[in-house]
């Protein structure tokens, strides 16, 4: 079955960085276009950035545009979101995520098939 585990979130202070990465099981990483979400405490999961199953396109939420970067080694089967300039207001739980719609980056979640468990992001002021 499809896994997708998330790893690299922890504690950082205001102006810090952190790159998280997330492994892909159990699919065919390459065809897949891939999103990172994230979900603050009582708050709905909201979109971050997308990457296109070669690399090619990208698109980011407005907020973390200029800040933050995707990007994924098909060789390996695994994204990454790089995190700089690290706010607290980017305080949440990190969820990458498969569409296998290939040609149209989309940031809706109800058009990711596969999740992974997340991984816990805390800026401190």
């Amino acid at each position: 079955q499809v896994q997708l585990v998330e790893s690299g979130g922890g504690l950082v202070q205001a102006g810090g960085s952190l790159r998280l990465s997330c492994a892909a099981s159990g699919l065919s990483f390459n065809i897949y276009n891939m999103g990172w979400f994230r979900q603050a405490p009582a708050k709905e999961r909201e979109f971050v950035a997308a990457i296109s199953w070669s690399g090619a396109s990208t698109y980011y939420a407005d907020s973390v545009k200029g800040r933050f970067t995707i990007s994924r080694d098909n060789a390996k089967n695994t994204v990454y979101l790089q995190m700089n300039s690290l706010k607290p207001e980017d305080t949440a739980v990190y969820y990458c995520a498969a569409n296998r719609e290939r040609w149209l980056l989309r940031t809706d979640t109800r058009f990711f098939g596969s999740w992974g468990q997340g991984t816990q992001v805390t800026v401190a002021s």
